[in-house]
């Protein structure tokens, strides 16, 4: 009987889950860098080639990058002429809103491991601008235009204060609401 590609799907949704969970347990008891990708296969029962399927990296399962989906219709909402760091302040409450609680805490979870792994924290700068270039393609312009590179820069910024706050969360365990320490770390870059 062959395969519908429903089960497919929900069968590859359910192994990329069963790598995700078996890495993040594997990372939170022994560290990010005490863990190879050979002992996230073999704990996880897939092979270095399914692992690759699914993760281009052992980085990517902690660091995932957003997709320009993600915040097409998000900043959509927002006029093309308003400044870039006014779309992106309004905008960022939005996308934590989406936030269920359960992604809250898997993605303090993953911050915590990332704030408390140095290799992870300077890597994080560069999936930070990935993320930046994320933005700026879904950011709406005048029809045509490409992004402007100001604002790509402008993005940047705030990207990297982004960043910032959600390095400071995982550093205080998630005590402090993260939303609070967004408004301070794009205070403190607006200036008094």
């Amino acid at each position: 009987m062959a395969e519908t590609p429903d089960w497919r799907a929900q069968r590859w949704a359910a192994t990329h889950q069963r790598i995700y969970d078996t890495a993040l347990a594997l990372f939170q008891e022994h560290g990010f860098d005490a863990v190879n990708v050979g002992r996230i296969v073999r704990e996880a029962g897939v092979s270095v080639p399914t692992f690759y399927a699914h993760f281009p990296s052992k980085e990517h399962l902690i660091m995932q990058l957003p997709s320009t989906e993600d915040f097409t219709g998000l900043l959509a909402e927002f006029p093309a002429d308003l400044p870039v760091a006014t779309r992106f302040r309004q905008a960022l409450p939005l996308w934590l809103a989406q936030w269920s609680p359960e992604f809250r805490q898997d993605a303090l979870a993953r911050w915590r491991i990332i704030a408390s792994t140095p290799s992870l924290r300077t890597r994080a700068a560069q999936f930070e601008r990935t993320a930046g270039h994320v933005v700026a393609d879904a950011m709406p312009v005048e029809p045509g235009a490409p992004a402007r590179s100001a604002d790509t820069i402008v993005i940047n910024a705030y990207m990297s204060v982004y960043t910032a706050a959600l390095l400071e969360w995982a550093d205080c365990n998630g005590e402090r609401k993260l939303e609070e320490l967004m408004d301070e770390a794009f205070e403190a870059l607006d200036g008094p």
